[in-house]
């Protein structure tokens, strides 16, 4: 395969999946990442995805045997109210660093909507990391959450995760609403649970790190009637 091709990338709280193909075609070669791309004072930070993106794009490209890629798309947690760093400086880096001339930046829930539905009138339950509810009667859309994992994101996995552990400590209080057995998962997954707030809140992934606990939540379901209600 000898054509110019695209790039297909979905940026989410628990890091990228990127995919290169030609128009018309499935896509041809794909990898994931398990590092979200950090946000800071001024929103989702263009040079840290660019860092993770560029070399894995020129890796798919070759393997696919792209040898331009013409159109970049890209899909970001967040983009609608922390995107403006994305807007300003993307377009520029995508070009200089892998040639691509045309860009098509949206937030994910917008990619997951064109993914599932296409152009037709309805509606997306968009669940990861975090949760958004997206519909459109293709002349005004609606949304329901995605306010990421301090404000809302309820029933995604950041939440799940930050419930759990809420449960965790309860029991490790002694208040009422605890669970010894999200307590033990936890601290076979972070160690004491005294030091869990050092360990969590400097992070810049922190909606990842508590979304790894929602599987234990999960497993937990089965025997435990706190984690079920979780």
């Amino acid at each position: 395969m000898t054509a110019a091709g695209y790039l297909a990338v979905d940026s989410g709280g628990s890091g990228l999946r990127v995919a290169v193909g030609v128009p018309g075609r499935a896509p041809s070669a794909q990898r994931e990442t398990r590092e979200p791309v950090r946000t800071g004072a001024r929103g989702i930070d263009p040079g840290h995805l660019m860092i993770q993106l560029a070399p894995l794009a020129r890796e798919l490209a070759a393997r696919a045997g792209v040898t331009e890629l013409g159109t970049a798309v890209i899909g970001a947690a967040g983009f609608a109210t922390l995107g403006d760093a994305l807007r300003a400086e993307l377009p520029r880096a995508l070009a200089r660093e892998l040639g691509v001339t045309r860009v098509a930046l949206a937030a994910d829930a917008v990619t997951a909507y064109a993914g599932a539905l296409g152009t037709r009138p309805g509606a997306v339950l968009a669940g990861g990391t975090g949760l958004i509810a997206i519909g459109t009667d293709l002349t005004a859309w609606r949304r329901a959450d995605g306010w990421g994992h301090l404000l809302g994101d309820c029933g995604g996995g950041a939440w799940i995760g930050r419930a759990g552990l809420e449960a965790a400590l309860r029991a490790h209080d002694g208040r009422d609403g605890g669970s010894g057995p999200l307590l033990r998962c936890a601290e076979k997954r972070f160690g004491p649970v005294r030091e869990l707030p050092g360990r969590l809140y400097p992070r810049t992934d922190r909606p990842a790190v508590l979304a790894s606990f929602a599987p234990l939540v999960a497993e937990c379901a089965a025997h435990d009637p706190v984690a079920a209600g979780i």
